[in-house]
């Protein structure tokens, strides 16, 4: 069931999506809505199909059946120029980050707008700038990938996504791996940046309490199906046993520590 808010405030919109990779179901019939200028998570276990979901909205990958609509256009139904024009309007934040190692900070910011557009250099310079600037890295722009922190990398990753001023930004795990002050940081930054630049942000993780805090609203991924939605407080108040026992990292649950199999015993003994 999607989120109830109006269509015309729905910036995406998945209807009956089904997606298999060989015999494995990554979603089965499934839909949601994202919404302008808002703040969602797609959050649920490894291996649930939470950046597979942010490539089918992407156009990288065509869905076995459904629709998937970015602003309006279905994605799926896009000749290739239109699909590119709409991509440019998607920023990507990498969970690597997928900074380009021979280029300095500045270069890689720069890089999409002197790739998709004809600005001249002067203009390049200060769009350049002032995305830096917004990540609090300007005095880093010379500065080479390998010579970056973790966190830092993340950053400049994400002055890059927004360079061309897109209408949305897709966040694939931007928690992970990150020391706790420039997760910190990450947080804040991702939650500054969609208000004051009117952006709408997906953020894919299973990072509870980081994208809790940010989140206008979360869809939790299982099975091929959505287990759970809501805001924040509206899922820490379920009564789902799958909701609790994600949300809670607890070992016992609906989700089981053993993939299934046949008896432990009769394994053992049975010949080989």
């Amino acid at each position: 069931m999607a989120n109830s808010a109006s269509s015309e405030n729905h910036i995406v919109s998945v209807r009956n999506l089904s997606f298999s990779r060989g015999r494995i179901r990554i979603f089965d019939d499934i839909s949601l809505d994202i919404q302008r200028g808002k703040i969602t998570a797609i959050m649920g276990p490894s291996g649930t199909g939470k950046t597979t979901l942010l490539k089918l909205i992407g156009g990288q990958l065509y869905p076995d059946a459904g629709r998937i609509e970015v602003d309006g256009q279905n994605v799926h139904a896009l000749k290739t120029k239109e699909l590119y024009d709409l991509r440019k309007r998607m920023g990507m934040l990498f969970q690597s980050g997928a900074l380009l190692t021979d280029m300095n900070v500045y270069d890689n910011v720069a890089f999409p707008l002197r790739e998709h557009t004809r600005l001249p250099e002067s203009m390049i310079r200060t769009l350049v700038l002032m995305k830096l600037q917004a990540v609090g890295l300007r005095g880093a722009r010379e500065l080479m990938p390998n010579e970056l922190s973790g966190g830092m990398a993340r950053r400049v990753a994400l002055a890059r996504a927004i360079a061309l001023d897109p209408l949305m930004i897709m966040y694939d795990e931007p928690f992970t791996g990150q020391d706790p002050i420039s997760l910190g940081a990450l947080v804040h930054l991702i939650k500054a940046l969609n208000s004051t630049l009117g952006l709408t942000s997906i953020i894919v993780s299973h990072d509870v309490q980081e994208t809790a805090a940010i989140a206008d609203y979360i869809y939790l991924l299982s099975e091929g199906r959505i287990t759970g939605q809501g805001t924040p407080q509206q899922l820490l108040q379920s009564d789902s046993p799958w909701v609790q026992q994600f949300l809670n990292g607890a070992a016992d649950g609906p989700v089981h520590f053993h993939y299934p199999a046949k008896d432990y015993l009769d394994d053992l003994l049975s010949s080989q």
